[in-house]
């Protein structure tokens, strides 16, 4: 399989190679579902807590008396029937994260990159470097290529300070090291922009 290989000055240079070991498998939805589930739920600090009848304040005495009032008898005031009284079954604090067997999380990014390169949704860059942080010189390359206006993912094969601070005030683009790919920001993503060292790096990393 092959995508468009253009340089930074968005003249088409040709093809770049995808390999078929990443971007020619069949798709797994259900393994795509379970790894967009694991990393939403990896991101959650799951904190949110309320307080039970145990842990109001109050109690102790009996609000009103058993009989005679024509209200439900009541015992404590903390009760979850009460105003003020503690949250019945609210949420504790907890855990989200789960796991996925590592042959799994790795046939799921397979599946999310075969899936982009059958939607032909993947370009290959020549080169991609700035001297300098210059954000406006990274949307002008975006506005070369036509994907300005969709939501962009941009792999590169090692952290650049200079290119990291020239795309991260751009809306829609969202910069990643290969190393770090995973298949919820492939799927969140419209276009797939790599580097041709990026390219090279995701085989490296992820071709067994």
């Amino acid at each position: 399989m092959n995508a468009k290989l253009f340089s930074l000055d968005g003249t088409e240079k040709g093809t770049a190679n995808l390999p078929d070991e990443l971007f020619g498998q069949p798709v797994h939805e259900h393994l795509l579902w379970l790894s967009v589930k694991r990393h939403l739920g990896n991101q959650r600090q799951g904190t949110s807590k309320v307080k039970n009848r145990g842990e109001v304040s109050g109690g102790g005495r009996k609000p009103f008396r058993q009989k005679g009032t024509g209200r439900a008898r009541q015992g404590s005031n903390t009760s979850p029937l009460m105003p003020g009284g503690g949250r019945a079954f609210g949420p504790s604090p907890r855990d989200y994260r789960t796991d996925l067997p590592k042959k799994q999380r790795r046939a799921a990014l397979i599946s999310a990159l075969s899936l982009k390169a059958g939607e032909s949704a993947v370009t290959v860059l020549d080169a991609l470097s700035f001297s300098e942080p210059r954000t406006r010189a990274m949307a002008d390359v975006l506005k070369k290529l036509g994907v300005n206006g969709k939501r962009t993912l941009l792999v590169i094969d090692q952290a650049d300070e200079n290119l990291l601070k020239s795309c991260r005030n751009l809306h829609n683009l969202r910069l990643v090291p290969a190393h770090q790919l995973n298949p919820y920001q492939l799927l969140d993503a419209e276009q797939v922009l790599m580097t041709a060292d990026g390219l090279k790096r995701v085989q490296e990393v992820f071709i067994r």
